[in-house]
């Protein structure tokens, strides 16, 4: 390997220890890494003449002289997330260090015979409006569905009917940018690993609730995707052979029982059918949206309202949500006890109205685990809508701390534009 790719590679393993771990001192990073205090010094100094690290406070000595930490500087870069649903597309600004510094919401229907012009006019129109510092590193997209490789971009969407779909490669066209393109809640996880508690854990699980259920594994530090890309689809385990039918077109999946349609499905069932669900169509056609958008706007508001008269001492809906939790609950053990991670965190829109899921959950979860991992913690995160499009931003942002090279061309086209070069 020549010596300035060895240099590249040292100089990103500095900024992935930094972008996990936080500030550190010069030494604490030669020990961590391996490295001589001499080389740690020679490519710390070009990465604070770059704009990247920064000198921070003096860390405290037993003896001896204090150490000066160094840190990532958060204007050194930015990049733009776009969340891609059923029926609108969620787009943030967010720097290096993962401040947001803006935030978009933009009308969107997938089927449409130009979903993808839609699209990409939609984030070229912000990119043009944050041209400027910090400078625009890329472009990362979450989409509800698998994606063969990041580089590429090429997606199969069910829930969208997107199939062999060319996104990133759309983009890149229009854009003349780096684009990254994943599945939303791997998104997440690769936010999680930058800001997250996985900043703490080398193995990790991350589940989402919300529309659909999701799940994304992190293994020895990095998302395990699969053979094609399709890995963490945990909402399509199959939970009851003869149970409701799934919008994948199997029956008995653990999303069919969970997700916001099966609630609302179970809560029919027991005699309590939503209030709000008969005005949501109407409005919706109002509004002009598509068949899908209506679906997904009225499950969500459907649910929010069960969530509300949960909350407020309903029985039946309180039996309805722990019910789903312990569906969840058993499932999410079986996965537990494959891949054994040392966390679980939990995400998504779902989580508003996590305690009525927690009180059949939590015992489910324990009862089902293997003996030595049910201690395991469960951790629940706040949530709005613009922490998809957060996580979407994380792919670029994570690039320069991928000693894996998972995002291909495109990770050294990012990198390249970190450091000022031209791509």
């Amino acid at each position: 390997m020549a010596g300035t790719d060895r240099g590249d590679l040292t100089r990103t393993a500095i900024l992935a220890l930094l972008g996990t771990v936080g500030p550190l001192s010069r030494s604490e990073i030669a020990r961590e890494l391996d490295l001589s205090p001499a080389t740690v010094t020679q490519l710390t100094k070009e990465l604070i003449g770059h704009g990247m690290l920064e000198e921070l406070d003096l860390k405290p000595s037993r003896g001896g002289r204090p150490a000066q930490r160094l840190g990532l500087v958060g204007s050194a870069g930015r990049a733009l997330g776009v969340k891609v649903t059923a029926d609108h597309l969620v787009l943030v600004d967010v720097r290096l260090d993962g401040e947001v510094l803006g935030s978009w919401d933009k009308p969107h229907d997938p089927a449409a015979p130009d979903a993808l012009e839609h699209l990409a006019d939609a984030v070229e129109s912000v990119v043009r409006e944050i041209s400027g510092v910090p400078p625009l590193l890329g472009v990362g997209v979450g989409v509800p569905g698998s994606v063969d490789d990041q580089a590429v971009g090429t997606v199969n969407a069910p829930t969208l009917g997107w199939q062999a779909m060319p996104v990133g490669e759309r983009l890149r066209r229009r854009l003349h940018l780096p684009v990254l393109v994943e599945n939303d809640v791997n998104a997440l996880a690769a936010a999680e690993r930058l800001y997250g508690r996985g900043r703490r854990h080398n193995d990790f699980l991350v589940l989402t609730i919300g529309r659909g259920v999701g799940a994304a594994i992190v293994a020895d530090g990095r998302v395990y995707r699969g053979a094609r890309g399709g890995a963490g689809e945990f909402g399509h385990l199959p939970v009851a052979p003869d149970g409701p039918q799934c919008g994948c077109g199997a029956r008995g999946c653990l999303e069919a029982f969970v997700g916001s349609a099966g609630l609302l499905a179970a809560a029919e069932q027991a005699g309590r059918p939503p209030a709000e669900r008969a005005e949501l169509p109407a409005a919706a056609d109002r509004a002009g949206r598509s068949p899908a958008e209506r679906d997904g706007g009225e499950s969500l508001g459907a649910v929010a309202e069960l969530g509300r008269a949960g909350a407020g001492g309903d029985p039946v809906v309180r039996a309805v949500f722990a019910e789903a939790g312990a569906i969840l609950g058993r499932a999410t053990a079986g996965l537990i006890n494959v891949v054994d991670p040392e966390v679980v965190v939990v995400l998504g829109e779902g989580t508003a109205d996590w305690p009525l899921w927690q009180e059949g959950f939590d015992s489910a979860l324990r009862a089902q685990l293997y003996p030595g991992r049910r201690d395991i913690s469960v951790e629940v995160e706040s949530w709005d809508d613009t922490s998809w499009a957060q996580g979407a931003a994380a792919l670029v942002l994570a690039t320069p701390f991928d000693a894996a090279g998972a995002a291909g061309e495109q990770g050294r086209l990012v990198r390249a534009r970190l450091i000022g070069a031209a791509p």
